[in-house]
């Protein structure tokens, strides 16, 4: 790399520096796709180019303004750009661009604007390029929208102009290195232990589980935990758009969509993905999200040998989750009555747990709910658990109790016949009253 020798001997002005970064990040990115060092050396390769570039000019930078155009540096060429320290960051969950002047964050459940911005729309886009490229996806005019993710597993949508009115517009929810546990949730409140004993009890039994929930409410975590629970000798088929899931179990098989290329041809959908995972011989089948058609070849499975599969949606309750259901059973596009849908469903999911982001930011199960079969033209649906909100505290913390209803569901035959007879303070009897009773 060669620096031009004519920088001014009195001092660099702050158009200067912002001049002098380009350079080097332009000229830094061409030579690393020409020498292309070892991914494990290119940090070292990048540190001492820079170090030369500033051995070579003939004036005094201080050493705080040095360490930040290395970090800036190094942020562009080598990660992500302004936003790289966000995703760092191991407290930060989302991070969200808005145009190139409006950087928001999700910080311990809440959103929150930051100082990071880019230079302009091109920077943004610059950026997103960087993301996308190496996967073969790609975003122009034409094609504005993509879904990708990062090296590291985080999910990524990003949405350009004409179609995003303010600016290219990034989205990435961050992948957790270290996977939640079922100890961990209890311990946040998210779930009791009685909860948490008894979904063990329903994903070990083959029970089929939906896992309902708002955006970003901590659906695929949760998902991640159940799935977590399948015994280690059972074959696994999992099936996401992004890959996201973490499973520990060593017969794993991981799908992932891929969208159409250049020319329109080669897509591969969920609903692509769940018919050929059924020639698999699995044991279970995880599908990350239902969001259309596949969903009916879903319910089919489910109610055709293939128990203990799982799967997440969009809804608030455990009631719009069927509701949902039935929407996206009609489009797959087969014309069926809504009578016969509302049958498939009934005899093919067993459980919906409801997932929800409350208003503090806080994310709990807030219903689990049984799937007790048919009345006239009505699904039934029985709650096991739900969270009762008693109030909020003056900063805005919601306060409430996760408690049992009382009610043993139908399916409790199935867990027993599975090995586990859950105790009746699971369900909320008092064994006190009882034994006094008697």
């Amino acid at each position: 790399m060669t620096l031009l020798s004519s920088s001014p001997a009195q001092g660099l002005s702050a158009a200067d520096l912002l001049k002098l970064k380009h350079f080097v990040i332009e000229n830094l990115t061409r030579e690393l796709e020409t020498e292309n060092p070892p991914y494990e050396q290119r940090e070292a390769y990048v540190r001492q180019k820079l170090a030369d570039v500033f051995a070579r000019l003939k004036v005094n930078i201080p050493e705080s303004i040095r360490q930040q155009i290395t970090r800036e540096v190094m942020d562009d060429v080598l990660g992500y750009g302004p936003i790289q320290p966000l995703l760092n960051d191991p407290d930060v969950s989302e991070v969200m661009v808005n145009g190139p002047k409006k950087v928001y964050v999700e910080k311990k459940g809440k959103l929150m604007k930051t100082g990071v911005t880019f230079e302009n729309d091109a920077h943004v886009i610059r950026v997103i390029e960087r993301i996308v490229l190496p996967l073969g996806r790609r975003i122009d005019a034409d094609s504005p929208t993509v879904d990708a993710r990062l090296p590291d597993g985080s999910r990524v949508n990003a949405i350009i102009p004409p179609v995003a009115l303010d600016g290219p517009t990034l989205t990435i929810r961050k992948f957790r290195k270290d996977k939640l546990t079922m100890q961990q949730l209890i311990e946040f409140g998210s779930i009791t232990p009685q909860m948490a004993e008894f979904l063990k009890a329903c994903v070990i039994s083959r029970l089929n589980i939906v896992i309902s929930g708002g955006t970003g409410s901590g659906k695929t975590t949760l998902l991640n935990v159940l799935s977590g629970l399948i015994p280690e000798d059972e074959r696994i088929v999992t099936i996401e758009d992004a890959a996201e899931l973490q499973l520990q179990q060593d017969h794993v098989v991981r799908l992932e969509t891929k969208p159409a290329s250049l020319e329109g041809k080669g897509q591969v959908t969920i609903r692509d993905l769940v018919r050929n995972a059924l020639r698999m011989r699995p044991d279970r089948i995880v599908v990350g999200e239902c969001r259309g058609g596949e969903t009916l070849d879903m319910l089919q499975a489910m109610n055709t040998g293939h128990d203990g599969s799982l799967t997440t949606l969009h809804a608030n309750t455990p009631r719009d989750a069927l509701s949902r259901l039935e929407t996206m059973v009609l489009m797959a596009g087969m014309d069926l009555p809504i009578k016969v849908i509302r049958q498939q469903i009934s005899s093919a999911i067993d459980l919906i747990v409801q997932q929800t982001r409350l208003k503090d930011g806080s994310r709990k199960v807030t219903a689990i709910s049984e799937v007790a079969g048919m009345e006239g033209d009505t699904i039934v649906l029985t709650d096991i658990f739900r969270f009762e909100q008693t109030g909020q505290t003056p900063d805005g913390k919601i306060l409430g109790q996760l408690k049992p209803t009382g009610i043993r569901p139908l399916f409790t035959p199935r867990l027993e016949a599975a090995g586990f007879k859950l105790p009746p303070e699971v369900f909320g009897a008092n064994v006190a009253d009882m034994l006094r009773r008697r």
